[in-house]
């Protein structure tokens, strides 16, 4: 399942990020922010307008806003 599925709340792991789909400085921002492969992450909150777009994802004590093209190049499996 990629991350932008993954039901509001659920504790997940990312598996793999496919970071060929993300531009070079998005994927640098994100693996700043703790979000690659290993990380727990969790999504808290999805946007209302044009798609539910972004996403606000839980890293740690962070809250982050990602978009839900970044969400989809991240599998996660459950914890």
């Amino acid at each position: 399942m990629t991350l932008d599925h993954l039901p509001l709340g659920t504790q997940a792991r990312i598996i793999a990020v496919d970071w060929s789909r993300l531009v070079a400085e998005e994927g640098a921002r994100l693996r700043a922010l703790g979000i690659d492969e290993g990380a727990k992450i969790a999504v808290a909150h999805r946007g209302v307008f044009g798609g539910s777009d972004p996403l606000a994802v839980v890293v740690g004590r962070m809250t982050v806003a990602v978009r839900r093209v970044h969400a989809a190049a991240m599998d996660v499996e459950a914890l």
